[in-house]
């Protein structure tokens, strides 16, 4: 206790003679005088971390202290505001009485250094978090708030935070769709312009992300039709809007059932005008030939496949998607076309490719005005792509000998080979259109 007198005493005698220097700081007055002996007071016992006796004279000195007089007393105020509503958890309403006290000083926080304030505004949201969560809809306000102002610099809890309270606030009917969609819109956006300091902080991120989405896909509130009517209107009014197209995409691909619709498909359109990617022309690819609009799909395919950041492996994939849709879809020429390119861009998964070649070929128009062994030299070249694909894939090894079985069920005889001057092993280039195999002559006998 003498100590601290003590110290009460020095720092009394220092306040006297700096009275005039400090005088617009510290107010005018008697409670000039007050405001600094308070200060002195509650700050020796917050030191001391003995924060029982230090409130009593805290709440004294923020009573006769402007705000100007000390930022820490607006610092330490919000700890020991803190600190009390835990110990009053069990009174409501003198919890809730703090808990708007504490508001109250993180606005003169903000307010007297507003340089501080993202930091400020995260510290307020995580009190927030802690201490509204039986106020759900004040915690959605304050915490909306707080991200409107703090945007990118919010700390990424806080927006899992704001979603889901909205989700659990719409699960209620307290409030309409469209603002928990706006929440997640917010969060997935200001979340995108955050760049990350190292490999933690992005981990963090993206689990966060997937946290928001998984929150956001739960709800159910984000049904296709709710997409359509909040969307529909937003894009007509501003179709060139890349931010919006994404975000459009993003939400309607999370969204069972909502991609096969005209608002999608132009929302993927502008975001290939205006941002083009091979990714992009097959997502468009995708999305017509599921409308059956052949030639727009077969366009944006070919479009994909020349683009040059993909590979050949991924585009050889493309093409043997593009030769199976052209060859259900009466375009067998390109469908043909197609899965040559397939295999020769990547040879190691030709199977496929040279088991749809097979069936094209066992089923082409070839020679319709030719002679018996010209129309059936069709099945030596199927036979021919059918052994490719299961020495080049033996899991394809049945059903390309069940394709082999029904083809060589077509073989000339050998009287009918011998009758137009050909023989088994003899060299036949086979026609279709302009393509040309070479093969080999194959009797049933």
């Amino acid at each position: 206790m003498k100590r601290l007198i003590l110290l009460f005493s020095v720092a009394a005698m220092a306040m006297i003679g700096g009275a005039s220097a400090s005088a617009q700081k510290y107010g005018t007055g008697p409670d000039s005088t007050e405001c600094k002996k308070y200060l002195s007071y509650y700050n020796e016992y917050y030191k001391q971390k003995n924060y029982k006796d230090a409130l009593p004279n805290w709440r004294k000195a923020y009573k006769y202290c402007p705000t100007s007089a000390s930022y820490n007393m607006l610092v330490h105020g919000t700890k020991l505001v803190r600190d009390l509503i835990i110990q009053n958890q069990n009174n409501a309403q003198y919890k809730n009485e703090l808990i708007d006290s504490l508001m109250f000083i993180y606005q003169q926080r903000l307010q007297e250094r507003p340089k501080l304030a993202s930091g400020i505004l995260n510290n307020m949201g995580t009190d927030m978090r802690n201490f509204m969560k039986n106020e759900p809809y004040k915690l959605y306000e304050g915490l909306t708030d707080v991200i409107s102002k703090n945007g990118k610099n919010t700390s990424v809890g806080l927006f899992t935070d704001q979603v889901s309270v909205a989700c659990d606030l719409y699960k209620d009917g307290i409030i309409e769709p469209e603002k928990v969609i706006s929440a997640y819109e917010t969060a997935v956006s200001y979340m995108g312009q955050i760049v990350p300091k190292n490999e933690t902080e992005q981990r963090l991120i993206e689990k966060t992300l997937g946290d928001i989405e998984n929150l956001f896909i739960s709800s159910h509130v984000a049904d296709c039709d709710n997409l359509i009517a909040l969307f529909t209107p937003r894009y007509e009014a501003d179709p060139q809007n890349l931010d919006l197209a994404k975000n459009i995409v993003r939400m309607m691909g999370m969204t069972e059932g909502c991609m096969d619709n005209q608002l999608f498909l132009n929302a993927v359109t502008t975001m290939h005008k205006l941002e083009p990617s091979y990714t992009s022309a097959y997502n468009l690819y995708k999305l017509h030939s599921s409308r059956d609009e052949v030639a727009e799909a077969i366009s944006y395919m070919e479009e994909a496949v020349a683009y040059p950041e993909s590979d050949n492996i991924q585009d050889a994939d493309y093409l043997y998607q593009l030769a199976v849709f052209c060859s259900k879809n009466g375009e067998t020429l390109k469908s043909v076309e197609a899965a040559n390119r397939a295999i020769e861009l990547d040879p190691s998964s030709a199977g496929k490719s040279y088991m749809l070649l097979g069936i094209l070929w066992g089923s082409a128009p070839v020679y319709p005005n030719g002679n018996e062994i010209e129309k059936r030299s069709k099945y030596w070249v199927a036979v021919d792509y059918m052994t490719k694909a299961k020495n080049a894939d033996p899991a394809l090894a049945a059903d390309a000998d069940n394709y082999i079985k029904q083809f060589k069920a077509f073989y000339p005889s050998t009287g009918d080979a011998f009758m137009y001057g050909h023989e088994n092993g003899h060299r036949f280039d086979v026609k279709w259109d302009k393509f040309v195999v070479g093969t080999t002559v194959r009797t049933q006998n």
